[in-house]
């Protein structure tokens, strides 16, 4: 059951880091305007001369991109971090990065500075990096396995409340206007502050204490806490079982984690889901929300209002995913959400394209904006990263994060960079592209991910040792195991070793 501790820490967790990176994706966006008027002020009052409008775009894309640059830089260091500090020590130290970064932007107009805003996006970005992989680790390795996904989902839950704030806060009669704009940027540090506060008195994870640390005491406390009751045998057991089969075969580099056979197809499955998650044209569909929804003749003003709501639609159809992961499975969610991005992505191609000729094309456009939006939302967006601690075990999952966040930064950052110059190229038929890659994520889904609900990690893992052919070990290993050992412990060293 969930209990209130656990609640607590989800949400303390989530709301601290995941809702800052969602808030940092779309905060710039509203004030775009006045902030590219404040680089041109600044550079003129230094040099006496406007701003060249090749120099100013440069500058611009570099204040966007940064953040997922930052990103990728983030994710780089989790592995490191998260088995050295721990996964509440990592939350608790990355803070530091959305503080510092917040204080510099919101001073950044006072100090007639545009530089500290590019660098600030930088350090909020590898603040964004480290938490959208150390939180979804950590929440997993606490949740007890029929909640695992409904958890799970939760800080994607909040990165998409973290877009709607922005939006709504980004309004021009909120703070998405000249004297308010240094402000929004800046309230970025709130959150970090609160998580600051109050997480260090939640515990850490208990596998983090019992595998990592070895301190069997303070795990079963932890896991007593968390679980509201004393009697935590089974899960100590289980979490034990993991601990032997690492011991085997020690911690994973991401270089070991990239040639070791026994993991090859959950690799492989997470690079293709993460590519899938940022290459499907998420940025892209929101990029051109606004100019779809003009030509659908909504006034210009009024953009901004249909775009939070946009954000609205996202933030309950990401609400509804945390309530039906857990009944209907991880995979469904998957095939649903790339499916309904990939119908929706080919019928907006055609859409765009007829929207001159025939009337009520552009309200087509609209509801396949919607439609994607959905899709993205209860699968393409949260089932890869819960995915991604439930398909390895504590020695490989801290690399397996650096591998997933990587990727998922990289795409995201190549989206950012390349979209601009494809739809120039090819407008419209761009979406073809972001059609071809949601169907080609879809047939590898099917046939390559199994479904983890309601699975202890080391069932997950024996389900993909026949994936990855190295049940050959096991069985010749559970022969031999029944001659030396006592049952009990044959069907340990069987688990163990088809880790192998």
């Amino acid at each position: 059951k969930m209990t209130l501790l656990l609640a607590l820490v989800t949400l303390i967790s989530a709301f601290g880091s995941s809702f800052q990176y969602g808030y940092n994706v779309s905060v710039i966006n509203s004030p775009a305007l006045y902030m590219q008027d404040f680089y041109n002020r600044t550079y003129f009052d230094r040099s006496g001369v406007p701003m060249d409008s090749g120099f100013q775009t440069l500058l611009w894309s570099l204040t966007v991109s940064m953040y997922p640059l930052g990103g990728l830089f983030g994710s780089l260091m989790v592995w490191p971090l998260v088995n050295n500090c721990g996964r509440k020590g990592t939350l608790l130290i990355n803070n530091l990065f959305s503080i510092a970064a917040a204080t510099l932007m919101g001073t950044s107009e006072l100090a007639k500075t545009f530089e500290v805003i590019i660098l600030s996006r930088v350090i909020i970005g590898i603040y964004a990096g480290l938490a959208s992989n150390v939180v979804p680790m950590f929440l997993g390795e606490m949740s007890p396995k029929n909640l695992r996904g409904a958890i799970g989902v939760v800080p994607q839950l909040f990165i998409t409340l973290g877009i709607l704030v922005a939006q709504i806060l980004g309004l021009n009669s909120i703070l998405g206007n000249a004297e308010g704009w240094p402000v929004l940027l800046g309230l970025t540090g709130i959150p970090s502050l609160i998580q600051l506060l109050i997480l260090p008195f939640f515990p850490e994870s208990p596998r983090y204490l019992l595998i990592q640390k070895g301190n069997e005491e303070q795990a079963r406390q932890a896991l007593q806490k968390l679980r509201g009751w004393d009697d935590v045998d089974d899960e100590m057991e289980e979490i034990r079982q993991e601990d032997q089969s690492e011991k085997e075969e020690g911690h994973f580099s991401v270089l070991s984690l990239c040639t070791f056979r026994g993991l090859r197809w959950q690799l492989i499955s997470i690079v293709v889901m993460m590519m899938g998650q940022q290459l499907s044209g998420v940025n892209a569909v929101f990029y051109y929300a606004d100019r779809i929804f003009q030509s659908a003749g909504v006034d210009s003003n009024d953009v901004q209002y249909v775009t939070v709501s946009i954000g609205a639609i996202n933030v309950v159809m990401t609400l509804l995913a945390v309530f039906i992961v857990e009944s209907l499975g991880r995979r469904i969610l998957l095939l649903a959400g790339f499916g309904l991005c990939c119908l929706s992505c080919a019928v907006l191609t055609l859409a765009l394209n007829l929207q001159t000729t025939v009337s009520w094309m552009s309200y087509l456009s609209i509801v396949c904006v919607i439609v994607y939006i959905i899709g993205h939302a209860i699968g393409a967006s949260p089932i890869p990263f819960v995915m991604i601690t439930e398909m390895f075990l504590q020695s490989s999952r801290p690399a397996a994060f650096m591998v997933g966040g990587s990727v998922h930064w990289l795409c995201n950052f190549t989206v950012g960079l390349v979209f601009l110059y494809m739809e120039a190229g090819l407008g419209p038929y761009s979406f073809l592209i972001f059609c071809a890659i949601c169907l080609a994520t879809i047939v590898y889904i099917f046939f390559i991910v199994p479904e983890t609900k309601n699975k202890t990690f080391m069932e997950i893992n024996k389900i993909m040792a026949k994936r990855n052919k190295v049940e050959i070990h096991e069985d010749k290993e559970e022969f031999e195991d029944f001659h030396t050992v006592p049952g009990g412990q044959a069907e340990k060293k069987e688990i163990s070793s088809s880790e192998l």
